[in-house]
């Protein structure tokens, strides 16, 4: 027989952590929406939060950091792959590989969180935001 015995201390210690790698990736996630991207306000939070799950599930139900590391060696490797689906070539140009980089950085930021390295999850979201709102500018006066 099935019994739903819940722990509700492990739930709100979840639901914190998967909260907090849903913020710390709008940022990414609101300039990547306003520069009319293919990846934007759903997808950033989604791979944050993913990512997060991921690696909080490993952290609770495995025993050895070698088993962690792998998922976050698959972890690594599929979000490289969602985000190669971001680069497109067209008639000699390459687009989307800012948009691929930075959905690798947000599934780090969900990682970072999982294993409570918040100060990593800031700092991460906090440059892929300054990098793909301001240096754009430096790029556009060198072309």
């Amino acid at each position: 027989m099935f019994s739903l015995d819940v722990n509700w201390t492990d739930v709100a210690y979840n639901l914190v952590h998967l909260i907090t790698a849903f913020i710390l990736a709008l940022p990414v996630a609101m300039d990547r929406e306003a520069a009319n991207r293919g990846a934007g306000l759903r997808t950033f939070p989604l791979v944050a939060v993913a990512a997060c799950g991921y690696m909080l599930v490993g952290i609770s139900v495995l025993d050895s950091t070698g088993a962690e590391a792998r998922i976050m060696q698959g972890l690594i490797t599929g979000i490289g792959f969602i985000g190669g689906g971001a680069i497109l070539k067209s008639k000699g140009d390459v687009t989307g590989t800012a948009t691929a980089a930075s959905i690798w950085g947000t599934g780090l930021i969900g990682m970072a969180v999982a294993f409570n390295r918040l100060e990593i999850a800031a700092l991460i979201s906090l440059f892929t935001f300054v990098t793909l709102r301001y240096v754009r500018r430096f790029k556009e006066d060198v072309d």
